[in-house]
């Protein structure tokens, strides 16, 4: 083993050699390979003196994780084994409870449950912190780790206690695991009196084709506004962002800009595209399950004057990730860059704060529309006699009542107020 650690150490000395360019001065160097002596002292110490025998790649995988936990909380070492599972998880389909989570303040935190998931259902909400899962604390756990805890089979049950954000109550939350299938674009309906509502779930490679065609339908219904809701959408592809904020943007609007080491800053700027919704007014509703590629389109839509933010301030990450795949079959998930809102604002771990402050009120008690409660019992008598066949969407419509959503019904209010002054002028 001593043989195989020291031949290690050299083919990393080597290695480096092709990396030091990127050092300012003579001094960085020196300074570097100094603490790298230090390091491999320590695996030499470690191979004398340790109790038992220890695989060398086991040795630098847990060197690899400790060094990119001390960076950042969104930094992170991943073995083949990880690499593979965040490539099943971008697929947009995979097993487990439906939530994004990280590590804040050392603590394992839910950013946001994904809507319609195991989580969601379960009541987990954004800003909870997760301090057991089957019993065994998470202190000091990796985002991996926590990870493979809650992922299982389908149909499996996991339990965890949560600690509420809302009222620091600690629960034990018992949750049957399920086949996550991720639905970027949700409900687009006409809302009232030409206002439209469409929810975006999160953001993935088709989310901006996804939202033009369910664009196009609000669109042949007469819209007159729009709602905009991303709410408890924890973000996902730069790229999506950029795309899915040109399609309310007019051509080579500015819509965030990239700060990164030694690199230039890059702006990007709303691109021409199909379907542009530009000529309505739009509330984007927001709160604290809205993160990253959410708060882009938010700042970019508020900042262009092009939107009115309305709900609760976000939660802050301002921060952009690179995959930096490894010789091995292993990855880095690093922190590359942080991104500016288009007034050159920081919004990392701060969060955006809403032009309105709308708290969420439970609306449960709303009476329904008597001919909506007549029509769903006579469509409803008609599928059980086989004679008529409603597609996933339109029973989701159906089964959706926005008079039971305080904040989308202040949403709704707001552009109704916008179109009376528009007409007036």
């Amino acid at each position: 083993m001593k043989k195989r650690i020291i031949v290690f150490i050299v083919v990393l000395t080597v290695t480096m050699g092709s990396y030091w360019a990127g050092f300012s001065a003579n001094k960085d160097r020196d300074d570097f390979l100094k603490e790298l002596d230090i390091f491999a002292e320590g695996l030499a110490v470690i191979e004398k003196k340790y109790v038992e025998d220890k695989k060398p790649q086991d040795l630098i995988y847990g060197a690899m994780r400790g060094v990119m936990s001390s960076l950042d909380a969104y930094s992170q070492f991943m073995t083949p084994e990880d690499y593979k599972e965040l490539l099943v998880e971008t697929g947009g389909k995979f097993g487990g409870l439906g939530i994004e989570i990280t590590i804040k303040e050392g603590l394992l935190t839910i950013v946001s449950p994904i809507e319609d998931t195991p989580a969601w259902n379960a009541g987990l909400e954004a800003a909870d912190v997760i301090v057991k899962i089957e019993g065994e604390l998470t202190k000091d756990i990796t985002l991996q780790e926590a990870v493979k805890k809650l992922r299982g089979d389908p149909g499996t049950e996991v339990t965890i206690t949560v600690l509420r954000n809302a009222d620091r109550k600690l629960e034990d939350v018992t949750i049957v695991r399920g086949i996550i299938k991720i639905k970027d674009i949700k409900r687009p309906m006409i809302l009232d009196e030409g206002i439209g509502y469409v929810r975006i779930a999160e953001f993935r490679e088709s989310t901006d084709k996804d939202l033009a065609v369910a664009l196009e339908k609000l669109k042949n219904q007469g819209l007159r506004g729009l709602v905009v809701d991303v709410r408890y959408n924890p973000g996902g592809l730069l790229d999506s962002a950029v795309k899915v904020s040109s399609l309310f943007l007019k051509d080579n609007e500015v819509i965030v800009s990239i700060d990164s080491k030694n690199e230039e800053k890059k702006v990007y700027r709303s691109i021409p595209l199909n379907g542009k919704i530009v000529d309505v007014p739009i509330v984007v509703l927001i709160n604290q399950g809205s993160a990253s590629a959410s708060e882009i389109l938010a700042a970019a839509l508020r900042d262009n004057n092009k939107a009115i933010l309305l709900g609760q301030t976000t939660f802050g990450k301002g921060s952009v990730q690179t995959i930096i795949p490894l010789s091995d079959g292993s990855a880095l998930r690093l922190t590359t860059s942080k991104y500016y809102t288009p007034k050159e604002i920081s919004i990392h771990e701060k969060g955006i704060k809403p032009d309105i402050v709308v708290e969420p009120r439970d609306l449960s008690e709303v009476k329904e529309d008597l001919f909506k409660k007549i029509e769903k019992e006579e469509k409803a008598a008609k599928l059980e006699k086989g004679k008529e066949q409603v597609d996933g969407e339109n029973q989701e419509e159906d089964e959706f009542d926005y008079r039971k959503d305080y904040q989308i019904v202040r949403a709704v209010d707001l552009i109704k107020g916008l179109l009376v002054l528009e007409k007036n002028k």
